[in-house]
């Protein structure tokens, strides 16, 4: 006997007393975890795609109708708010260079 069939009759024993110990709990009314013996159910890709697809249906329907009437998506988004001009920026830098003019003369006398 190779390690291959040990291995192979091993599991097989793991199997039968797995199913030995589910139907035992099942008559008792305790479970571990999911279901004895059952495996999660897994979603064909086909099946993801075409919910995927549904979903992205309801989105783009929900944005439809969130617009005002006789706008489009592109022309519903806000303008950006806040932030400085480059005038402003200017205004700005020269005030703060004024003070930091003064605040150095009033160092030097002081």
């Amino acid at each position: 006997m190779n390690i291959q069939e040990i291995v192979a009759d091993l599991r097989a024993q793991r199997g039968r007393l797995n199913g030995a110990i589910a139907a035992l709990q099942s008559l008792d009314g305790t479970r571990e975890g999911r279901a004895a013996g059952r495996r999660p159910r897994r979603m064909s890709a086909a099946a993801r795609a075409r919910i995927a697809a549904a979903q992205r249906a309801r989105w783009a329907k929900q944005k439809r109708t969130s617009l005002p009437k006789g706008k489009t998506a592109t022309a519903a988004k806000k303008p950006r708010r806040g932030g400085i001009t480059a005038a402003g920026r200017k205004r700005l830098s020269e005030m703060m260079k004024k003070r930091w003019a003064e605040r150095k003369k009033q160092a030097k006398t002081a």
